[in-house]
């Protein structure tokens, strides 16, 4: 289980950006959003690398 701190996720509208833009590196992962705690967990096979460049494309960079 991957986890992401996305500090400018604030709301729904927010996450669904966040959740398409993870589900374009592998529509097969589970994600779950948090946009009160700015938290993303993604359940995937592939490494957090990929995740990390289309977050940060989206918009919507890890605070690592």
């Amino acid at each position: 289980m991957l986890r992401f701190y996305i500090p400018n996720m604030t709301c729904g509208g927010c996450a669904k950006s966040v959740t398409k833009a993870l589900l374009s590196v592998d529509p097969q992962a589970h994600i779950e959003t948090d946009p009160p705690a700015r938290e993303v967990r993604v359940d995937s096979a592939l490494g957090e690398s990929a995740f990390l460049a289309v977050l940060s494309e989206a918009g919507y960079p890890d605070k690592q």
